[in-house]
């Protein structure tokens, strides 16, 4: 039988639509964050001065900390037995602490060298991002157990993922009020203002999930712990006997291959978009506006809100789309598209009709949009494939280790974006004087990295193995073993 087959979804596996846009917030909160951090940290090469490799290197060092922090956040999201779950303790008190952390991340003072704000911002993002992980790892494992329906989670991860893009729509002018001479002295001030607002809405936001949503498997888990610690015969804690079971657990989940690939589309596509971020930027900065950045920011707002409003378009089809002719297919379309957006930009970013570039926006959108909505879902049918095989339920763990690989990828993209920015020649103090060679250069980065990437992610998918049919097979047998009717 193919991957069309069609399943329908039983009442009880149903998730009651003010909840799906509850869990929806959290997405909200994590985008808010992630494109908060990731555009704003310009301001430190055009506000402060800072070398771009030296930006580049503060993007990517403290995701390197996530490694052990993500990973390990799961692990102990898995194991948490409360009388409020799991998941909700984490994600409350997270909330609260990322948004006062992002905040005070921005409160740099005046008139001090490269080095000092290199090692303040440095040491203020390592807390930053251990605050993230508090809040982000535990909303992920939460969103896999809603539901076990295979297409209920594709609608639920639609839902909170067009939630989730509403902050797409807000962050892409983060650039333009910054710069904004009516609000702020000057783009410093700007970015210390904006990071208070941005942390008040996470801390209101945040905490929603954790008040209103019940977590389905919490009695599951808890006896597969309890029956994993007798069968072990050591006591949950022995220290010794949890690293040994967290470093098990963390290796079961790397050789597990459908979650492979998952993973290494999910880093290709997200890192090739994320890579060249900052070159759309420049690009129509310095090459369409020829270095008028109030105008070329502007653009880059325009087109970055049609991108994101397109993408809630992209979202409800694409979720239709795998209910029709599965996950897996759904993505080679969302990404082939994407692809055909991206390449569009070296003909369509052109000073000689500056608004050309809307046109690869909503083309791009579907991208990230087919991405986030299906790799999710696609995550919670490997995660049932899981407990079947090992009979634990590790939630925590594979998003903990699904979401490290998109934040590597977004790391490994700011660092590399600024390398590649040195390499094209870029130096800010030219303003638009730029050489026609580095011109050339970011405009090659911008349209046709993501395109290669895009391709070799699509190659990485065509062997996934769940199709809908394998998904519910899995899940009949789980609930037979469990005794679940």
């Amino acid at each position: 039988m193919s991957d069309a087959t069609h399943y329908e979804t039983a009442p009880e596996d149903r998730i009651p639509f003010p909840k799906k846009l509850i869990y929806g917030l959290g997405a909200f909160v994590n985008n808010t964050l992630a494109a908060a951090i990731g555009g704003m940290i310009i301001v430190l090469n055009l506000g402060y001065g800072m070398n771009p490799a030296l930006v580049g290197l503060l993007g990517a060092l403290p995701r390197l900390t996530d490694a052990i922090t993500d990973p390990l956040m799961g692990y102990i999201s898995d194991n948490t037995k409360s009388r409020w779950g799991r998941r909700r303790p984490y994600i409350f008190v997270g909330a609260i602490a990322v948004g006062i952390i992002y905040a005070l991340l921005w409160q740099l003072p005046a008139d001090k060298s490269d080095s000092f704000y290199f090692w303040y911002f440095l040491s203020g993002s390592l807390i930053f991002y251990l605050g993230y992980t508090i809040y982000a790892t535990p909303w992920v494992a939460l969103g896999y157990e809603l539901t076990p329906d295979y297409h209920e989670r594709t609608r639920l991860m639609g839902v909170q993922n067009f939630i989730g893009n509403i902050a797409y729509m807000i962050s892409p002018y983060f650039l333009a009020i910054m710069f904004s001479e009516r609000l702020f002295t000057d783009v410093k001030d700007g970015a210390s203002n904006l990071a208070i607002m941005i942390g008040v809405v996470v801390i209101l936001v945040g905490v929603m999930p954790a008040i209103f949503l019940r977590e389905r498997f919490k009695e599951v888990a808890a006896a597969e712990v309890d029956a994993h610690k007798k069968e072990t015969g050591v006591s949950g804690s022995a220290i010794v006997h949890l690293i040994k079971d967290f470093l098990h657990g963390f290796a079961l989940t790397l050789k597990f291959k459908p979650f492979l690939k998952l993973c290494a589309a999910t880093f290709l596509v997200f890192n090739g978009f994320i890579l060249i971020a900052s070159f759309q930027s420049y690009v129509i900065i310095y090459y369409v506006f020829g270095g008028d950045a109030a105008k070329g920011a502007e653009l880059v707002g325009h087109s970055g809100l049609l991108m994101a409003v397109f993408a809630l378009a992209v979202i409800a089809f694409v979720t239709w789309l795998a209910t029709k002719i599965g996950k897996r297919r759904a993505f080679f379309v969302s990404t082939g598209i994407s692809m055909v957006g991206y390449a569009l930009k070296w003909f369509c970013y052109t000073p000689d009709n500056p608004w050309l570039v809307l046109i690869p926006a909503p083309l791009m959108a579907f991208g990230l949009a087919g991405l986030f909505t299906l790799m999710p879902s696609m995550i919670c049918d490997v995660v049932d494939a899981d407990e079947l095989n090992t009979h634990e339920r590790r939630e925590g763990m594979y998003g903990s280790i699904f979401w490290w690989v998109v934040k590597l990828g977004q790391a490994v993209a700011i660092a590399g974006g600024g390398i590649l920015l040195n390499l094209t020649g870029f130096d800010v103090a030219l303003e638009g004087n730029q050489a026609p060679q580095t011109i050339t250069y970011m405009r090659m980065f911008d349209a046709f990295v993501p395109c290669i990437a895009s391709g070799v992610a699509i190659w990485a998918i065509a062997t996934f193995s769940i199709t809908e049919e394998k998904a519910y097979e899995v899940r009949l047998q789980l609930e037979a073993r469990r005794g679940t009717a």
